[in-house]
């Protein structure tokens, strides 16, 4: 499977990662600002023909997310506001979410037949493959001697 679909943004370089796991768990769980960090999960897929994306975002409609591709960028962003209600609430913490996620597109997706749906709390993006690139995918096997 091909790694060219990657994420541009990150707080920090994977190869820390391990590092800095401790520090990292405690900010996912929110306990830097006090709210909980909402970043989707993503699934990446590649076929002959095209690259799926799909992101687990349950509880958005499909008003809410908004999706941009700037140069070979693809940014995938949603906020979400509760509505204010006449209830009384002695403590009140989930009325507003947002995320954002970039992607580095490769050169051989076509950008302008990019297309998105949300069902069932998936918001499921299908990148099609420009035709020379999908005839440039070819299978080989290497004998060894």
């Amino acid at each position: 499977m091909s790694r060219e679909l990657t994420r541009s943004t990150g707080l920090l370089p994977t190869v820390f990662d391990e590092f800095f796991k401790p520090w990292n768990e405690w900010f996912d769980k929110g306990n830097f600002s006090g709210r909980a960090l909402n970043i989707p999960a993503v699934n990446i897929a590649e076929s002959k023909d095209y690259y799926s994306v799909s992101l687990a975002v349950p509880g958005m409609k499909k008003e809410d997310f908004k999706i941009d591709v700037e140069g070979n960028i693809l940014t995938i962003s949603a906020e979400k506001e509760e509505e204010e209600t006449d209830k009384r609430y002695n403590r009140r913490e989930y009325n507003y979410s947002s995320f954002s996620r970039s992607f580095t597109l490769p050169d051989k997706v076509k950008q302008e037949d990019i297309q998105a749906t949300y069902e069932h709390g998936v918001l499921a993006l299908l990148l099609p493959k420009k035709e020379e690139a999908k005839k440039a995918v070819t299978a080989k096997s290497i004998a060894v001697k």
